[in-house]
């Protein structure tokens, strides 16, 4: 295809891309502030202004799971444009095909795709743990609790009246049922936070809903240390729950994933979820070029008739629902190890792309 003609095409679609962008980017944004306002009807902090500023820190990740809905209705509206305007036609009749109107787009999308996971993903994962710090002042969301790098592990546990409790170890193994810990500190503080008792132990372990402690020494502010040989400490947490409490893989960099993912599993920790996001993002500009085919399953007919463009138009939303539902399902079976991590991150993908290649084939060729 001439070099003219492409860049009209893919001015075509970036125009399109853009506005579709816009608009799902207003509704988002539109009821995001409404549930805001209605998990926050009771504070007086939460004004307006503070819940739309919240709702725009957290808009760059949600448009992250948007964003193949927005190729494909954007690459639908082209298409649309351009069989409505007769320019289809026109394009045939010089002899070219639909294949090489599609070529230049699939290059454009890899392309945006790329940005999209180098650079505007970092962006959107900063920007979520900043809505994540500034929705606590207002109550939204709840502290974390758990804290692990190369300093050690910090545990927070809340208790009765005000009351917490902070456990903190230099290093920790995870080994089947069972965490264990080397150099551990408890420490009990009141609502004052003030220091009630303080435990500390070279060795122990997290089993059965209890610290189980090894050489430990007990200090009480105005007593003098009790050492133990061997003393327990019931706590609330367990493996499980703190595997919960390990950041979202959606609130990690693209650039971070890797080294997050090996300093996790070299302490024994699954990190399942973030590998299976990684690749969900390694995928994810392959995925965006197959609902580019999608909407051209959809969108590449010869009949300009309204009836027909309806029927199309829920063809493609109907088939991008599936798509989207196909790859949470595989998603979750990823994040469960059900499913190699790999298989069910570019499982969507590849049925997504072998399927519209079969149809485009069939439609323009058969």
């Amino acid at each position: 295809m001439s070099s003219t003609l492409t860049r009209y095409v893919a001015r075509q679609f970036l125009m399109a891309l853009m506005v579709t962008l816009l608009v799902v980017a207003a509704l988002i944004l539109l009821f995001d502030v409404i549930e805001l306002l209605r998990q926050t009807a009771r504070v007086q902090e939460a004004t307006l202004s503070v819940l739309t500023r919240l709702a725009l820190l957290r808009l760059p990740l949600v448009l992250q799971t948007a964003l193949p809905f927005v190729f494909m209705a954007g690459a639908f509206v082209t298409f649309w444009r351009l069989v409505r305007s007769s320019e289809l036609v026109v394009i045939r009749a010089a002899g070219m095909s639909v294949w090489q109107m599609l070529i230049p787009l699939f290059l454009l999308t890899l392309l945006l795709g790329a940005i999209n996971v180098a650079v505007f993903n970092p962006v959107a994962a900063a920007l979520f743990t900043q809505f994540e710090r500034a929705g606590r002042t207002i109550g939204l969301g709840s502290d974390n609790p758990f804290s692990l790098s190369r300093g050690g592990m910090w545990l927070r546990e809340s208790g009765e009246d005000g009351r917490y409790t902070v456990v903190h170890a230099r290093n920790a193994r995870q080994d089947a049922r069972m965490l264990h810990l080397d150099e551990i500190m408890i420490m009990v503080v009141d609502d004052a936070n003030r220091t009630i008792r303080r435990i500390d132990a070279p060795t122990g372990r997290l089993q059965g809903g209890r610290f189980i402690l090894t050489d430990a020494v007990v200090s009480v502010p105005g007593r003098p240390p009790d050492r133990r040989a061997f003393m327990t400490v019931k706590t609330g947490l367990s493996i499980p729950k703190i595997e919960e409490k390990f950041a979202a893989p959606e609130t990690i960099s693209f650039w971070d994933l890797p080294s997050f993912i090996a300093f996790f599993e070299s302490a024994g920790f699954s990190a399942s979820a973030h590998r299976m996001h990684w690749h969900a993002l390694v995928s994810s500009p392959v995925m965006l070029c197959a609902m580019i085919l999608v909407a051209a399953v959809f969108g590449l007919g010869s009949s300009s008739r309204r009836g027909a463009w309806l029927a199309r138009l829920a063809g493609a939303v109907v088939a991008g629902f599936v798509v989207y539902f196909f790859s949470q399902v595989t998603y979750t079976l990823g994040q469960s190890q059900t499913l190699p991590v790999v298989m069910a991150a570019w499982s969507p993908t590849a049925i997504a792309g072998f399927l519209g290649l079969a149809l485009m084939f069939q439609l323009e060729d058969g």
